[in-house]
């Protein structure tokens, strides 16, 4: 058993030794020390030593990040340690005070399970039996005591008890116990042999600690000298002001450049005082206050605002067109209200901006006229997409009061415009949202009001901001999800799909060569056949707009590019530059795929219990078959095809209409005793809703009973009630060029509608014949292949509206 000699007696130990691991911390000899043992083998080793004869060997692991560590993790000195007092707590660990006896190295470490025991040898004792060693020790107490007066958390009774140990060693260990440095020189001091050698490293050790401390506390005295000149200096400032106060003239400083800014900016009389008390107040505020960053930008928004700056409009009707016609194919309605109003504005000093609401499908070109009309007019154009937006404070802006606050987004509209008379798009204006923090549909109420819009006040501004003589547009796909109030307040121009020959003269005179100049091909080297652009929007499109026909063409001139390339790659010497390049409808498969839709797959056929319907959706009209087949059964109406609940009334409706009207159809009174039918829409995944289905699933119903097959040219649209009365619809524009989109030649419609007819345009009119109604008996006398009740198929036809 190996033995240590202590200070009049002599320790001996078991051969292997519990070992318990320190993290970041090192113990030395003669020195008493808490600590907090929480990891299973250090709680199972110091249960082992105090089972035994309460001696444990304490070794600093080489990396504290460690849990588990090994053998190869702990250093091979480390010291005996005596277990004075264990105290178990409440969370599963273990407050041990250990008292350092003396030094050992390790020869080897054993494990035994659930912790490592070690093989220890005892390390000479330290003694200072020479002159050299008594010096350094001296030098080292000395800076010692030096030490511990810089430092803030050493007591100086420390020195006393350091300087009254009766022992060399005690004096060293106790010293390099309490120098702050790193875990490898405080081992590093632990494994000195020699109290000389030991002294003067704990001396040089002090010597640069203490260089250190005086530089922290020559750092601190400068941050306290500064902070006190700030202060200083703040104090003498607002003295400096209090003197220019009462002398009756201004405290000169950089908010002269913001005052002169301000006042040269027109600034209405309300809006100038307020900036005037602002400013004011800035003046009196501390550079640091955080109240002075706030105000600050307040006033740098009232002076980038413009309030008098316009631009001048441009009142040239024939410009005006020629600008529209430019960028714009068709669109008459919206050309129309345009030049009306920059007519207008020829007349008169000024107008207030009307509001304009663009509603059709996607791709029609809402988006980009608003551009164009800024252009005929010579004005600044600024585009707000409020698709989205679910809070109030992006249109009227936060309180001053809240941290980063800013103003709404009309106000950023306008800063960035710079002048008080821009064309604003609102883009996407039924795709606002609401929720908790209010409706921004309710705060554009005050933005697009004539009446009110003159003294908008923006929460952030605090002042009344003209918006009188700016030109709104919005822009929306459905009118559906906007309130009623915000509807009111704007002019509502319907922009229908376009028709087939719109679509050829846009990609050819628009689409075809811009996609071909930003290719890099010079749209004067390329011609298509006559039947190449009919082709894509036939077989590769089914729209509304021209979005998908544009791709389409955008992926044709990335084909000719292509090739293109390739032919240089091929032939560098050969002169492509006067070669044209003829594209034939031949080539489309080739150079687009396989056309997705069949131009003759919509078979123009009479079929029983099959009607054609036209629906309005927020992307263009569109063609429905509405298909009713009757099966055995007791009397039940089933209805698929995700269908929305005024779809579903107008489907009970009809039957309805059938069961009062069975002896004059032919049908026994009771037929569906021993009948189900089921009503279905396809695409079954597409929901759809709305009454204008009524009179189609009427009429399938009927051809259904009866096996009397509906005209295969003819589509319908109308309200159907109880007692047979065709209602009014909406969106007919659009469903009557859906319509003829789709080869239909014969439209029934409701009478009230006729008055509609004028607004067609005349490619609709001159390809469809309309059938304007009053009541279901009229509708079956046109759709139906021969009659069953009162007029014949040729009356009807011949009850024509063009």
């Amino acid at each position: 058993m190996p033995s240590f000699p202590l200070d009049g007696e002599v320790l001996v130990t078991r051969d292997r030794l519990p070992v318990l691991p320190l993290r970041d911390v090192v113990l030395f000899p003669h020195v008493v020390m808490p600590l907090l043992v929480g990891r299973a083998a250090s709680l199972a080793a110091i249960e082992a030593a105090n089972d035994e004869d309460r001696v444990v060997l304490l070794v600093a692991q080489r990396d504290p990040e460690t849990q588990e560590p090994a053998a190869s993790n702990l250093y091979r000195v480390g010291v005996l340690a005596r277990v004075r007092q264990l105290t178990r707590l409440g969370t599963g660990t273990v407050k041990v005070l250990v008292e350092g006896l003396a030094r050992a190295r390790v020869t080897r470490y054993i494990p035994t399970g659930a912790f490592l025991r070690a093989q220890v040898e005892p390390m000479p004792p330290l003694a200072a039996d020479d002159v050299d060693g008594e010096a350094h020790l001296r030098r080292a107490l000395s800076l010692f005591e030096e030490y511990v007066s810089l430092h803030r958390r050493l007591p100086t009774e420390l020195v006393t008890i350091i300087q009254g140990a009766d022992t060399p060693a005690r004096q060293a260990f106790g010293m390099a116990a309490h120098v702050g440095t790193r875990l490898e020189r405080r081992q590093a001091l632990l494994e000195i042999p020699q109290l000389p050698a030991l002294a003067q490293s704990i001396g040089d050790m002090l010597s640069g600690e203490i260089d250190l401390l005086k530089l922290e506390r020559k750092i601190d005295d400068d941050v306290r000298g500064s902070l006190f000149q700030n202060q200083r200096e703040f104090y003498l400032q607002e003295q400096l002001k209090a003197i220019h106060r009462e002398l009756g003239g201004e405290d000169g400083d950089d908010t002269d450049d913001l005052a002169a800014a301000l006042v040269a900016k027109g600034l209405p009389e309300p809006v100038l005082a307020r900036a005037q008390r602002e400013l004011r107040r800035l003046r009196r505020l501390s550079a640091m206050s955080p109240e002075s960053g706030v105000t600050r930008t307040y006033l740098d928004w009232i002076a980038a605002l413009p309030w008098t700056e316009r631009t001048d409009d441009v009142l040239d009707v024939a410009h005006a067109r020629r600008v529209l016609d430019e960028d714009h194919y068709g669109l008459d309605d919206v050309k129309e209200r345009v030049l009306d109003y920059i007519g207008v504005l020829s007349l008169v000093e000024r107008l207030d901006g009307p509001i304009l609401c663009l509603v059709g499908p996607p791709g029609v070109g809402k988006t980009s006229l608003g551009r164009s009309i800024a252009r005929a007019m010579g004005r600044k154009f600024v585009r707000m997409s409020l698709g989205g937006v679910r809070d109030e404070a992006e249109i009227r802006g936060h309180r001053r009061t809240y941290i980063g606050a800013m103003p709404g987004r009309v106000i950023q509209a306008m800063r960035r415009a710079e002048v008080v008379n821009p064309v604003i798009l609102l883009d996407e204006i039924d795709k606002l949202g609401n929720d908790y923090r209010g409706d921004p549909s309710a705060a554009l109420l005050e933005v697009l009001d004539p009446e009110q819009n003159c003294a908008f006040n923006d929460h952030y501004l605090e002042a009344d901001y003209d918006l009188s003589q700016v030109l709104f547009i919005t822009t929306a796909n459905s009118l559906a999800t906007i309130p009623e109030p915000l509807r009111d307040r704007m002019e509502i121009i319907r922009l229908a799909g376009y028709l087939d020959q719109e679509k050829y003269a846009i990609a050819r005179q628009f689409l075809l060569p811009r996609q071909l100049r930003q290719h890099g091909i010079d749209p004067a080297s390329v011609t298509l056949a006559s039947d190449v652009i009919p082709a894509i929007v036939h077989g590769f499109t089914r729209e509304a707009g021209v979005r998908e026909l544009e791709r389409r063409l955008a992926r044709l001139a990335r084909k000719l590019a292509r090739a293109r390339a390739e032919h240089r790659a091929l032939h560098p010497d050969a002169d492509t530059s006067v070669a044209v390049e003829r594209v034939s409808a031949d080539m489309l498969q080739a150079m687009l795929g396989v056309a997705p839709f069949d131009p003759a797959a919509n078979a123009i056929e009479d079929k029983v219990g099959v009607a054609t319907g036209l629906a309005y959706t927020s992307v263009g009209g569109d063609v429905l078959e509405i298909e009713v087949s009757v099966v055995p059964g007791r009397g039940r109406l089933q209805l698929t095809g995700t269908l929305g609940d005024v779809m579903k009334e107008s489907a009970s409706a009809a039957l309805s209409y059938a069961r009062a009207r069975a002896s004059t159809l032919g049908l026994e009174r009771e037929f569906l005793r021993t009948r189900d039918l089921h009503v279905h829409i396809p695409a079954g995944a597409t929901p759809k809703d709305g009454p204008s289905a009524g009179i189609a699933i009427a009429s399938a119903i009927v051809s259904a009973l009866t096996g009397i097959p509906l005209r295969g040219g003819v589509a319908m649209t109308g309200e159907i009630t109880l007692r047979g009365r065709v209602l009014g619809i909406g969106g007919l524009k659009e469903k009557t060029v859906a319509a003829l989109r789709n080869r239909i030649t014969h439209v029934i419609l409701p009478q009230e509608n006729a008055r509609d007819l004028d607004e067609l345009p005349a490619e609709v009119k001159a390809g469809i014949v309309f059938h304007p109604v009053r009541s279901m008996d009229e509708v079956l006398a046109v759709a139906l292949a021969h009659s069953v009740i009162g007029l014949a198929p040729d009356e009807a036809v011949a009850m024509v509206a063009h």
